[in-house]
This record gives structure tokens, C-alpha cells and sequence, in this order.
């Protein structure tokens, strides 16, 4: 199990937990979904849950599975080794991982709503994040291929809901991103009634892909929008983008910033939803996530 722990993030360190940690176990009010073919997820406590649910004792490596790793359906936690787990990541490869090859991808149409999204029933992955963080940058290292999503130094470029087809069986959605105080009023993106209602009425959406920047201390807004997710039963998985950046104005490195950010998920999430760290630069952790989508996609076809 040690051996575990130390293949999960570069530095042994960052993703040991103590002895004395105790997760939330309420279970949250979420909004229905009935309709919806969800992973499962690691939802988000609500704050007017009160009652939490005893367990049983457990031992300290059945924990570490079940409170750090993320394990898919079809694989018996007991039975986790070392080499099911991704690099750099939390994630444990189960039985419908697929062919995660990228052969094709179109882009398809822009939506100003989210009804008027395509509605071939194809399943989707929405990328979200704050403007800047990289989202264009981590599509376009996916799909392999230069400006299939543009790329722009200037935030808040992406003022739709932007669909591309891959391999004519499934999407990527860029979703214009959040938090950027400067963009002129009249071009801001109110992200309650747009985003949301994506989120909300999108029952083809497998995860989002909630992108985190690792070369700065963890940001309210991202916590925020992390637990509205967790707490309205939307799958994510936390891409850390930037691994390989530092700012020294900044001070820490990112394994620090992606170490703390994980601590403060913890306050609010039962278990630990599933996160990958990547760069578009050196191409860190490409392959592994398309793995991950892989199995995310094949589990919600079934």
C-alpha cells in the first residue's frame, strides 16, 4: 500500500493521509435527476445535512482506498494493487476502460443556450474552468491537433457552448470559463443562469472536467463551483493543468498548491472524486486521462 500512495504524485508526501482524519459522511440534498446516466460520484455535503451515517472500522489501507482512490465500478476495493492506478492521478482502471484512441474530431456548432445544444443523445464531457486556466490548451493536446480550439492570452474568450465531435461517437464541450472580473459588463457571462442551466438540463453529460491551475494557491471561486457540482450530483474529475509552472510571486510550488486544494475538498466531499494532473506543454497525463474518459463513457453506454 505504500508503494501506493507513492505513485500518486510526484512527491511521496503530498497525498498521505494521518491516521486521525475523519471525512464527511452526510448525505447531501441534491436536485433530482432522474433521467440522467450518472458515474457514480462523490457528492458534495449539503450544509443543512446534520445526520451522518456510522461505519464500521476499517483498516488503514482499506481507507486509503476508499476515502483517496477513486475505484469504478467492477473492481472489489480490497482487491486495488499498485499498478491499477493511473500515474498522477487518484484513478483506478477497471473493466471498461476501452479504446481511448482519438482518431477524428469536428468541431459541430456554438449554442447561446443549452437547449439548443445538439440533441443526438451522444454522451458529452464539458470542460470548465477559470478563464485562463488552459481549457482550449488541454483540447487541443487531447485531440492532438493545434487550434481545433482556440487559444487566446486574453480571458473570457470563449463566450459559448462549444461542441466537438470525436470520432463520431462523442463530444467535448468547451464551456466559456469563469471568474474573470475584467471583461467589459456587457460581454460577462452570467454563469448562474448559463453554465448552470447546461449543467442542470444535460442529461448526456457524462463528467465535467472541472480544469484547476496548479501554479497558484487554491481559489474560492473553484472550491465553490466544485461543491455546486458535488451538491447537484454532477460527475467531475479535477484536471490540475499548469504542473509544470511555477510563479514565484506566488511562492509555493504545485505540488503544494494541488496538496492543499485536496484538503479543502476533503472538508465538504465523502470521498475523494477523481483528479489527474497534466500539462499541455510535456504532455503529462494526456493518455491517462483519455483512459479515464474511456471509462467513464463505457460504463454510461451501459
Amino acid at each position: 500500500m505504500l508503494l501506493l500512495r507513492n505513485r500518486l504524485l510526484p512527491s511521496p508526501s503530498l497525498l498521505l493521509l494521518p491516521k486521525s482524519t475523519s471525512f464527511p459522511l452526510s448525505i447531501p440534498t441534491c436536485l433530482s435527476h432522474s433521467t440522467r446516466r450518472q458515474y457514480p460520484t462523490q457528492n458534495a455535503t449539503s450544509a443543512s445535512a446534520s445526520k451522518t451515517t456510522q461505519t464500521p472500522p476499517i483498516s488503514d489501507a482499506a481507507r486509503f482506498v476508499r476515502t483517496v482512490l477513486f475505484v469504478p465500478p467492477g473492481v472489489d476495493p480490497d482487491e486495488v494493487t499498485d499498478d491499477m492506478v493511473l500515474p498522477g492521478s487518484n484513478i483506478v482502471v477497471g473493466p471498461y476502460t476501452g479504446d481511448s484512441r482519438i482518431k477524428e474530431v469536428e468541431f459541430v456548432k456554438s449554442s447561446g443556450r443549452a437547449k439548443d445544444c445538439p440533441k443526438d443523445d451522444r454522451p458529452e464531457f464539458a470542460i470548465l474552468g477559470r478563464s485562463n486556466v488552459g481549457k482550449s490548451s488541454l483540447i487541443n493536446a487531447l485531440v492532438r491537433k493545434k487550434e481545433v480550439a482556440l487559444t487566446s492570452k486574453k480571458p473570457g474568450k470563449t463566450q459559448l457552448i462549444n461542441h466537438f465531435l470525436v470520432n463520431k461517437s462523442w463530444y467535448i464541450v468547451d464551456l466559456p470559463g469563469y471568474g474573470f472580473a475584467k471583461a467589459p459588463d456587457a460581454s460577462r457571462m452570467d454563469w448562474s443562469s448559463f453554465t448552470k442551466g447546461y449543467f442542470l438540463n444535460r442529461d448526456t453529460l457524462v463528467a465535467v472536467l472541472l480544469l484547476i491551475d496548479a501554479s497558484v494557491p487554491p481559489q474560492k471561486i473553484d472550491l465553490d463551483c466544485a461543491n455546486w457540482l458535488g451538491r447537484n450530483n454532477i460527475p467531475l474529475t479535477f484536471v490540475f493543468t499548469k504542473c509544470d509552472k511555477m510563479k514565484a510571486s506566488k511562492g509555493k510550488r504545485p505540488d503544494e498548491n494541488i496538496k492543499l486544494f485536496q484538503q479543502l475538498i476533503r472538508q465538504n466531499y465523502r470521498e475523494h472524486p477523481p483528479w489527474i494532473m497534466t500539462s499541455s506543454v510535456t504532455g503529462l497525463g494526456r493518455d491517462e486521462l483519455l483512459l479515464h474518459m474511456s471509462q467513464l463513457r463505457n460504463y454510461w453506454d451501459q
